[in-house]
């Protein structure tokens, strides 16, 4: 995939993203969320792209453990 198709989906989840943040509808703008993600995905697992790779992977490093303590 070339880099300007990357970009291109990128800033079409972002908006995607946004839109389903101020949507007044709480199903549509989960529907908006999940397809912002979606594209996200397909563009850092699809394109083969290695810098968006490493930073989706330093992301997912970064994200906290859940807690395993039990009462």
């Amino acid at each position: 995939m070339p880099w300007w198709t990357s970009l291109l989906f990128l800033a079409i989840s972002v908006m995607l993203w946004m839109s389903g943040r101020n949507n007044p509808d709480d199903v549509i703008g989960l529907l908006e969320r999940l397809l912002a993600a979606l594209l996200v995905l397909v563009v850092v697992l699809v394109s083969q792209n290695l810098v968006l790779e490493s930073v989706a992977l330093i992301a997912a490093l970064r994200l906290p453990f859940a807690s395993g303590s039990r009462h």
